[in-house]
């Protein structure tokens, strides 16, 4: 709820949780390195999709900085969102 992208292997988004916090979305990751592109698509089985208009800013993990954060509502990123247009992103270590 706080705007930390989370990313990890594992069966269910729920598992990424810190006790006390809620998940506003999820999905699944590719990291596309020769377009220096994240690419985020589809939905969190216990979560659906990432409610991108509840978050002013994202806060992203340092080793991602550079990157451009695309999320598809399809796997096919047609008619996506720029993550990194829409919202401000701070970063993490």
């Amino acid at each position: 709820m706080d705007g930390y992208l989370r990313l990890g292997m594992v069966n269910q988004h729920k598992n990424l949780l810190m006790p006390g916090e809620q998940c506003i979305g999820g999905g699944y990751y590719l990291f596309d390195w020769t377009s220096n592109r994240l690419l985020l698509d589809r939905a969190s089985y216990d979560f659906g999709r990432p409610r991108w208009h509840l978050l002013d800013t994202l806060k992203v993990p340092v080793a991602y900085r550079g990157l451009t954060i695309i999320y598809s509502y399809d796997d096919h990123f047609h008619d996506d969102l720029i993550v990194t247009d829409e919202l401000q992103i701070e970063y993490y270590e």
